[in-house]
Parts: C-alpha cells; sequence; structure tokens
C-alpha cells in the first residue's frame, strides 16, 4: 500500500523481485509487503518516498550517461496527454529517436495508439496504484532498450495528487491542463503545479463553448509556482503546437 494515498502498489510491473541493470550499475529488489498501521503512517510515507528517490536518482544518471531526454507527462484523466504525443511523434519522429512508457491503471489502449504513430510504447498496469514509480520506470527502460540520444515520454496515470510526489528521474515534469477541466486547477492540486516546469493550457480551441478564464489560470500556476513555463495550444486543431514541438526539439538535439 502506498503512503502517500493508500493505493495499492504491488501491480506495478511485471516481476518486482529480481535486478536489472543501469549501465555498469545493478540493484536488487525485494518488495515487502508494510504494514500501515496508523501510528506508522509517516514512517512508510516517508520510507516510500526515500526508496523511490533512490531509484529515481539511478534513473537519472542513466539517463544523462546515454543521452535520454525524459519527460513525465502528468494531468487529469481526459486532458489529452496521448493525443498531444501521438501528434509529437508523428512531427518528429524523423528528427530523433522517441519511445514512450505509457501508465494506466488498465488496459493498452494509450500504448497501442502510440505504436500506430510510429514510435516504440510500454504499457506499465498499476492496478490499484494511481500513479508511476521510479522502480517500474527502470524495468520500462531496459524492456523498451531506449536508444540513446532520444526522446523519452513517460505518460504518467491520470491523476492531480499522487505523481506531484514520485520523482521517476526525468528532466522535467510536464503537467496537461485541459480547458474544460476549470481555470482554478493550479490552485486546488498545487503540489502538481508546484513540482510541474511546463504547463501545457491544452483544447483551447474550445474556449469558446467553456467558462475558462486564462489570464486567471495562468495567475493561479503562477502564484503556486513562480518559475513555470507556460504554452497555451490545441493538439487535435494544431493551434501553437510548434511552440511544443520546438521547445521539446530544442532539448533533445541539444
Amino acid at each position: 500500500m502506498c503512503g502517500i494515498c493508500g493505493c495499492g502498489q504491488t501491480e506495478q510491473k511485471h516481476d518486482h523481485n529480481h535486478s536489472h541493470e543501469h549501465g555498469s550499475d545493478t540493484h536488487e529488489h525485494n518488495h515487502d509487503s508494510v504494514d500501515l498501521g496508523a501510528e506508522r503512517l509517516v514512517q512508510v510515507e516517508q520510507a516510500l518516498l526515500s526508496k523511490n528517490n533512490s531509484y529515481a536518482d539511478q534513473n537519472r544518471s542513466y539517463f544523462q550517461e546515454h543521452h535520454i531526454f525524459a519527460l513525465n507527462l502528468v494531468s487529469s484523466p481526459g486532458a489529452g496527454k496521448t493525443t498531444l504525443l501521438v501528434e509529437t511523434i508523428k512531427q518528429l519522429k524523423d528528427q530523433f529517436p522517441i519511445a514512450v512508457i505509457e501508465g494506466d491503471q488498465q488496459t493498452e489502449h494509450d500504448a497501442e495508439r502510440i505504436r500506430a504513430s510510429g514510435a516504440p510504447a510500454l504499457q506499465i498496469n498499476t492496478g490499484r496504484a494511481c500513479h508511476l514509480d521510479a522502480h517500474a520506470i527502470g524495468h520500462a527502460v531496459m524492456d523498451l532498450k531506449v536508444a540513446d540520444n532520444s526522446f523519452l515520454a513517460i505518460e504518467n496515470v491520470g491523476n492531480l495528487v499522487c505523481p506531484a510526489s514520485f520523482d521517476l528521474g526525468e528532466a522535467h515534469k510536464v503537467v496537461v491542463l485541459s480547458v474544460t477541466e476549470g481555470d482554478d486547477k493550479p490552485l486546488k492540486y498545487p503540489d502538481m503545479f508546484h513540482a510541474a516546469d511546463l504547463m501545457l493550457i491544452n483544447k483551447i480551441d474550445l474556449l469558446p463553448y467553456v467558462d475558462f478564464d486564462v489570464e486567471r489560470c495562468i495567475q493561479y500556476a503562477k502564484q503556486v509556482n513562480p518559475d513555470i513555463q507556460i504554452m497555451q495550444l490545441s493538439t487535435t486543431k494544431g493551434t501553437n503546437f510548434s511552440d511544443w514541438t520546438t521547445w521539446l526539439s530544442d532539448r533533445v538535439i541539444s
């Protein structure tokens, strides 16, 4: 069980009780059940985050060594992360290798969409867990055989709470916010917007039909995180999409 949110983590990934290698580094994993008595909740939470951060540090070292630019895409369900990645792959797959790790509680639907767009994808079904963890990502990178000098997109489980606390070793968290969700999300879920380096306000083609104040949303996001970068775009209509692809390309190729 997860000390952050109470979700079950036992179903995440393939086989937990084995080693995996990051270059010359090998580490062993043995996931024991945890007693979540109320008196131990804080200790369990700290232990979970500490263990996750250790795996995240190993992932980050591997990414840096192999020049893999990894992004952790987070959002509510339905904000448009998968559609964003599909269009990104179509436009950039000839410029550099792209691989995708998909996180969902069940099904392979999103991974199938990614593969159909021309990029390799691995689906992690988290079961009861509402976020990906760094241990799962380490195994997925090895299974996908992510190429050197590439872009790795990690599409997290649709959730604006728990993924904020779990470092995966990524270069940046990118939070995708659809205009259909409401402009107050940065204040309602401040931890996520504080953890993100970039916010994509998506589906701006729907602004005439929804009650969403873009400037107020930006103000709220800056209130939570003064350093957050913000882009407004429509993935389906292509509006301002080159702002995103240019931002991404500059960082993958550099």
